[in-house]
């Protein structure tokens, strides 16, 4: 599913393109996504989009009539695409611009969402107990320490908490852990604070790696233009049977949190 490289990835593509453009009209015609698609975003016809933001896997189109809300959910996708171009199958958004371009929003799963907030998007209910930024700042040794101080969990299932960090995702989970030498198993309160370090020097190299490669497409994952993300070239253990990259002894694939869970038992402690 497209995860915080891919939503950031996503942002980039769409932003040059939409900008300072005026919408002209939304055309909804599957409004049954993971929750019903309000009638309220109509008011935007003929508002500015005056920025795109991104928090956590939400996509935050700001208009001077108020925002609209974007997620992927487990298949989405947004292209830019000429206003007249035929729709694809399971295209149920379509966002037509002043310069005859249109936002076009794929979902074969319907697992996304598009919402409307009229004031601060920041403060909207699926947003304010979002943790921090993984590539902030605010995302460094001494919160995760804090964060894994008296908990039992497994670190992997951590790091995928959104409530203590956001856009660590299956795929950059298993290859954060790898890179930083720690066993996805083990309980985050036993991890020293050296590892705890590499750690987050990992996810923020990994993290930033996926942005940079355009995302990770595994399935239906799709960048602005069309084209899917290349960081599935790079990837050292998720969905890698075979050798593991540097000892050679074989990648286990267990399941952790109900996911699909890679690793090498040798490399990582």
């Amino acid at each position: 599913m497209p995860e915080l490289p891919e939503v950031e990835t996503t942002r980039r593509g769409l932003s040059p393109h939409v900008i300072h453009r005026r919408i002209e009209r939304i055309e909804v015609s599957q409004p049954q996504l993971r929750w019903p698609v309000p009638d309220r975003i109509q008011q935007l016809q003929r508002a500015t989009i005056n920025s795109l933001e991104r928090r956590a896997k939400y996509l935050l189109m700001g208009t001077d009539q108020g925002y609209l809300i974007w997620h992927l959910g487990m298949s989405g996708s947004m292209r830019i695409m000429p206003a007249a171009a035929a729709g694809a199958k399971h295209e149920h958004i379509r966002v037509l611009l002043d310069d005859g371009n249109s936002i076009r929003y794929r979902d074969p799963r319907r697992f996304g969402a598009l919402l409307y907030s009229e004031s601060e998007p920041l403060t909207h209910p699926l947003l304010t107990e979002l943790g921090p930024e993984p590539l902030s700042s605010g995302f460094n040794v001494d919160y995760l320490q804090r964060q894994c101080q008296k908990r039992s969990t497994a670190i992997k299932n951590l790091i995928m908490d959104s409530h203590v960090v956001v856009g660590v995702g299956n795929i950059y989970a298993c290859e954060s852990l790898f890179a930083s030498g720690i066993n996805p198993k083990t309980r985050a309160s036993r991890i020293s604070r050296q590892r705890l370090q590499r750690l987050v020097d990992a996810i923020k190299m990994v993290l930033q790696q996926a942005i940079d490669h355009g995302g990770t497409t595994l399935q239906d994952f799709t960048q602005a233009d069309g084209k899917p993300g290349y960081f599935r070239h790079s990837l050292n253990v998720y969905g890698q049977p075979g050798p593991c990259p540097v000892c050679g002894n074989d990648i286990k694939r267990i399941t952790l949190g109900q996911r699909s869970t890679f690793y090498c038992s040798h490399c990582q402690r």
